[in-house]
């Protein structure tokens, strides 16, 4: 930690052509704020969305549902996906945890759908693609 804070110092000395402790203090303070505000819980979370979107399969599904824009059975999705039955089962099952796939059982048939979260993460890849 001393080592960043001699860092900050020097950097705020550069910006502000003077420094003194309490600018450091300060800022050291804003940033404390700052990290506090995103919170370590909250970025565990979304790195478990993130992480159930970095494989292949699964973001494959996830488009797949957030194409269609409704509900396909598993069967629909297996003729997509070319996976077989259990893997596409682990990763509905990985999907569904991560908040990005909903699922209902009728009948004997298990029904899929995207989330609204899962939309909106698409929804942003795509555009983000598209400003490169």
């Amino acid at each position: 930690m001393a080592h960043a804070t001699e860092r900050l110092r020097r950097y705020l000395e550069d910006e502000l052509e003077e420094c003194r402790s309490e600018d450091v203090d300060r800022r050291l303070d804003e940033l404390g704020t700052l990290e506090a505000t995103i919170g370590h819980e909250r970025v565990s979370d979304e790195l478990d969305v993130l992480s159930a979107l970095a494989n292949e399969t699964r973001y494959a599904i996830v488009r797949v549902l957030v194409a269609a824009r409704e509900e396909l059975c598993v069967c629909e999705l297996n003729a997509v996906v070319d996976v077989t039955e259990s893997g596409l089962s682990h990763a509905l099952s990985a999907l569904v945890e991560a908040g990005l796939v909903t699922a209902r059982k009728e009948g004997r048939w298990r029904k899929y759908r995207a989330t609204n979260r899962a939309v909106a993460l698409v929804t942003v890849l795509e555009g983000s693609l598209e400003d490169a």
